[in-house]
């Protein structure tokens, strides 16, 4: 098998029907020997049976697969275990692929031999977006978009999304799969199942070990919005939970701490406050919103500094 496109998917299986016929209208593809892969993680509605009704409507190959494991990079991970094929592209079942998708993703590995492709990300949201949702907040909805052109992405502050992204095999190799530590478990409705970084984290490792990594603006997906992703409570929970998991996985030793907490932090706090109080003023609340989240990223370290300390001492 050359390709495999891998849909993890959780409780939405009213979602599949669109997402997989989207990809049987894939044009360009006949020669292509590739599958459609779904992992179902661990669901509890009707996605096996949606699955067993699509395939003999489906054009390809379309497999099923359930992982018990709670959790996107534990669903990504067995997509990778139980295939064999070169590439290995990852959608999520909110994602509706353009016609010229997947052959843009082959050719962009084709031409450039390189470990990872990444494509464009552009929202659709069924509602227009509040007014506290600055452009440059729009990739924390999944948007990705570096322009019109061909690159190759440094894998640092360049690198693919979740939402549209492909692994040559021999990436996996290199620095093995999907960290299960990070990564929204569940719908990611909820706090506690609301964490990302998994995607960051792999290809900052790819990057370290010298893989390659590209972006083709013509692998173009849309990423559907789902209204809880409109409000602020969502976009709260995120930066809170990314310093949360920042903290847990520091490894570092500080010389003055607090309550297990490094002192410079209490610091970054204060000033994100003070930063926030000024706009909230200066600019109005709609405008400030991005500086109240960075105080809950800052927030989000220091508890878990806090929690992961009492722990240790509590284990001691």
């Amino acid at each position: 098998m050359e390709l495999s496109v891998i849909i993890s998917t959780y409780n939405r299986c009213q979602n599949l029907r669109s997402c997989i016929a989207h990809l049987d209208r894939q044009q360009q593809v006949d020669s292509l020997d590739w599958e459609i892969v779904v992992v179902d993680n661990n669901s509890t509605d009707d996605t096996k049976v949606t699955v067993q009704n699509l395939r003999p409507e489906c054009r390809f190959s379309l497999r099923y697969l359930f992982e018990p494991e709670q959790g996107l990079s534990f669903a990504r991970n067995r997509g990778i275990d139980d295939t064999t094929s070169r590439y290995l592209v990852f959608i999520d079942d909110d994602i509706l692929v353009d016609k010229d998708w997947l052959t843009a993703v082959h050719a962009t590995f084709q031409t450039y031999d390189c470990d990872a492709v990444g494509g464009r990300i552009l929202v659709d949201s069924p509602e227009s977006m509040p007014a506290w949702i600055q452009p440059d907040m729009y990739g924390f909805l999944g948007h990705r978009d570096f322009g019109d052109q061909v690159f190759k992405m440094n894998g640092v502050d360049e690198f693919p999304f979740g939402g549209n992204m492909a692994l040559h095999r021999r990436a996996i190799e290199r620095v093995g799969k999907f960290h299960t530590g990070m990564g929204r478990k569940g719908d990611g409705a909820r706090r506690e199942e609301l964490f990302k970084g998994e995607e960051t984290d792999y290809f900052h490792r790819l990057a370290q070990a010298g893989g390659s990594m590209y972006y083709n603006p013509d692998a173009t997906v849309h990423h559907r919005i789902l209204p809880y992703q409109l409000k602020k409570s969502f976009f709260r929970t995120i930066h809170f939970n990314a310093g949360y998991q920042k903290a847990a996985f520091d490894e570092k030793s500080y010389a003055r701490t607090l309550a297990g907490v490094p002192l410079f932090l209490f610091g970054q706090f204060a000033r994100a406050v003070i930063r926030y109080s000024a706009q909230l003023f200066s600019v109005g609340p709609n405008n400030a919103f991005r500086q109240q989240m960075n105080i809950g990223y800052f927030l989000g370290m220091i508890v878990s500094y806090y929690k992961h300390r009492t722990a240790k001492v509590g284990g001691a």
